[in-house]
């Protein structure tokens, strides 16, 4: 089936808003066709890609999900690569701070309070499967597991805390950065849960012409700048 000159379709996970859009921008500014950009959790996207969404790239937020998509047959061949990386921060409202300091068996039960923890959802979406296990390994898992307050993805998370509907919530960094409404109380060691790695494929099938350009100039020098401006560190 041949290529089309149309604009690219691009799944990205949902702490990916800001920094995509801005690339989207400067490929445009390159006098290409705008990519057209959905975001939503990166399990949610990945289940679209199975059911045979029409799209052309697909960034996620982990490499579990990107490997899904990769055993159902739906990512071309030669076409993943790692875009970026990221870290895992415990948020609180800006208005109403809560203090903790992040350590191992540190008392994020009682910083609580009569409150929940806000985190996407541990069970399917990347940054709660990293908080998890962040929690885990910090041995506190069982005591905040009922007062989880699981949203659709990572910003639903960040929006509980920000309308501080919640004292603490486990989001990226980015994530952190790109509001006004939150603290970082603190970073989770890198060491507590899996690397935080966003990979990127061209999604099997895809007929636009413009999609390999789009996914070479995100992971060129240019591409690269746009996230580490947006707080996503290379890898």
């Amino acid at each position: 089936m041949a290529a089309e000159n149309k604009a690219p379709v691009v799944l990205a996970a949902a702490s990916l808003q800001e920094a995509m859009t801005a690339a989207a921008d400067a490929w445009t500014a390159r006098r290409h066709p705008r990519p057209v950009l959905s975001f939503a959790a990166s399990s949610a996207l990945a289940r679209q890609i199975k059911a045979g969404a029409p799209a052309d790239l697909f960034v996620s937020a982990d490499e579990e999900w990107m490997d899904d998509v990769a055993k159902a047959g739906r990512i071309a061949p030669g076409s993943r690569a790692t875009l970026a990386g990221n870290r895992l921060v415990l948020v609180t409202p800006r208005a109403k701070p809560v203090r903790l300091r992040i350590g191992r068996a540190m008392p994020i039960a009682r910083a609580l309070g009569d409150g929940r923890l806000a985190m996407a959802d541990p069970d399917a979406v990347p940054a709660g499967k990293y908080g998890k296990a962040a929690l885990t390994a910090l041995g506190v898992w069982g005591q905040v597991e009922r007062r989880v307050v699981r949203a659709d993805n990572v910003r639903g998370a960040l929006a509980l805390v920000e309308r501080g509907e919640v004292p603490l919530g486990i989001v990226y960094a980015t994530d952190a950065r790109a509001s006004g409404s939150v603290t970082v109380v603190g970073t989770f060691p890198p060491n507590s849960h899996p690397p935080i790695r966003y990979p990127i494929a061209r999604i099997a099938g895809s007929r636009s012409a413009d999609a390999e350009g789009f996914r070479r100039f995100l992971l060129s020098g240019a591409g690269k700048a746009i996230l580490a401006r947006y707080g996503f560190s290379p890898r």
